[in-house]
């Protein structure tokens, strides 16, 4: 599963009356500011288990037949957005507090069984005292595909995690809040989301506001979301973290994903599809104004990549195969999965994009994190601030005017019917670059492949011009125990009309 719940805490603040609309918003925002730097001076506690124990014991199936009523949903005469819910149980078993905020007031929304129908096994649980359950999350809707039916668009539910999808986009990668020392040696820290107030929309509005007040044993902290939805359904975040306790890696904008195999995985999974996963790569565009293009893998053993840089520009996980004969899945429709791109709103100074690629058995589990992590830690006492905005897309970034690798494949270097040839130990890699930049050049250009290891030597690199507008950039690399990390992109005339392919390879896997 994708989520797991963390609690709630329960806070009420009282309504704010008499001002314009945006200034009783921004003093909605303060209010919840004030109380996450109130809770982070206090010692955490965790969310008291007041959960009805029958919900504690249910399977996923049975928490399957729960569902919210769609008749029931908030708002959907009043606008063109609608609110529906999510019901505690299974591995939701914190109720998270759901507030809605209307002409200045705070309204808290209450549980009601009358919101959801009980399917199935499900039905069962009428026969108990289920008014404590609370709520595990929410979901909104909105005409995205159509003028006639309000699609779901996003959904907060477990910790700090939310999805978002755009038009004729399915659910794929996660979003999180924050992430506290993923792939670290003291163990993960998951945040979550305790509270939420939600601007009731107006009749015409295309876009939605909600607050948030984040706990955890290492801070609290305060976020306020505005999100767009649309062709790439936007999300613009600002929060402010208090810090209880000294935190060594603080992950900002955290994407999750899942890559189970794809077209450079050298061990595949006997599967009729040719290629499994959310997303396919991790894209970055420095302060340097580089691309860096590094296709995902799915590892023996945790790996962590850190790219270096200062003020960066942006970064993403992409899913650019988006073709139905890539994947041939038509329940799961990888060929629809969202990327996601995140545009820091502010100078993020110095720092890393860090990677995280976790072995994984099948596509059930979410192995690839990618997040952003300040060079200055977070210490206790201390307070930063967050400014960014995140939003799915299919297409490259705007800003993304290279060429861009459209394939990467490698397999022995070995010469058929001669087991004993030298270059056998040898492999052989294929990168493939397309579009952009190289859209209006020729095979006669004098395009030249700029290449590099950090460890060990690359052989017999070369680049040849493909159908259609296409390069083709090729190498080996020798027999090795150790890691080799390359580098290659196009140039023309020394300046660059391709992102750079980064690639580890490692021998063993």
């Amino acid at each position: 599963m994708r989520y797991s719940a963390k609690g709630t805490l329960l806070v009420i603040f009282s309504s704010l009356v008499t001002l314009p609309v945006m200034a009783k918003q921004l003093n909605h925002y303060h209010a919840v500011v004030e109380q996450a730097q109130d809770l982070a001076n206090q010692p955490y506690d965790p969310p008291a288990d007041n959960l009805p124990t029958v919900l504690h014991e249910i399977d996923y199936d049975t928490y399957r037949q729960i569902r919210f009523d769609p008749a029931h949903a908030y708002w959907r005469d009043e606008s063109p957005f609608n609110l529906q819910l999510f019901h505690s149980g299974f591995l939701f078993q914190s109720p998270v507090r759901l507030n809605i905020i209307e002409e200045g007031k705070v309204v808290p929304l209450p549980f009601s069984t009358d919101d959801y129908r009980y399917d199935g096994e499900a039905s069962a649980l009428l026969e108990h005292d289920l008014s404590g359950s609370g709520h595990a999350g929410f979901r909104l809707h909105y005409p995205l595909n159509s003028d006639d039916y309000a699609d779901e668009f996003i959904v907060f539910l477990g910790a700090s995690y939310f999805r978002l999808v755009g038009q004729d986009q399915v659910y794929g990668l996660s979003t999180r809040g924050l992430a506290i020392d993923t792939a670290s040696t003291q163990g993960e820290e998951f945040p979550a989301f305790r509270e939420f107030w939600l601007y009731k929309p107006d009749a015409d509005a295309k876009q939605i506001e909600l607050l948030a007040l984040m706990d955890s044993p290492s801070l609290s902290g305060a976020y306020r979301f505005v999100i767009t939805p649309g062709n790439d359904t936007q999300v613009e975040v600002e929060a402010e973290l208090f810090a209880r306790d000294d935190i060594d890696k603080l992950g900002v904008a955290p994407l999750t994903s899942m890559f189970t195999f794809g077209e450079s995985s050298r061990e595949r999974p006997d599967d009729f599809r040719p290629q499994v996963h959310d997303s396919d790569g991790l894209l970055i565009h420095t302060g340097a104004d580089e691309w860096i293009w590094r296709p995902l893998s799915n590892p023996d053993e945790v790996r962590t990549s850190a790219f270096m840089d200062d003020t960066p520009q942006g970064f993403g996980l992409m899913q650019r195969e988006r073709n139905f004969d890539r994947y041939l899945d038509m329940e799961a429709q990888y060929h629809r999965r969202p990327s996601q791109w995140v545009t820091p709103l502010e100078n993020w100074g110095k720092g890393h994009v860090e990677l995280v690629e976790i072995p994984a058995p099948d596509e059930t589990h979410d192995n690839i994190v990618a997040y952003w992590v300040a060079e200055k830690p977070l210490g206790a006492g201390e307070s930063r601030r967050l400014h960014y905005q995140t939003h799915t897309l299919n297409t490259q970034p705007e800003s993304h005017t290279l060429g861009h690798v459209v394939r990467t494949r490698h397999g022995s270097a070995g010469v058929p019917g001669q087991a004993d040839a030298s270059s056998s130990a040898q492999r052989q890699f294929i990168v493939d670059f397309q579009g952009g930049a190289l859209a209006d050049l020729t095979a006669d250009q004098p395009i030249e492949l700029d290449i590099s290891a950090q460890q060990g030597e690359v052989l017999l690199p070369q680049l040849t011009a493909l159908p259609d507008n296409a390069w083709r950039a090729s190498f080996r690399l020798p027999a090795n125990d150790q890691p080799s990390d390359v580098r290659l992109r196009l140039t023309l005339n020394g300046k660059p009309v391709s992102e750079t392919w980064n690639y580890v390879w490692y021998p063993h896997d």
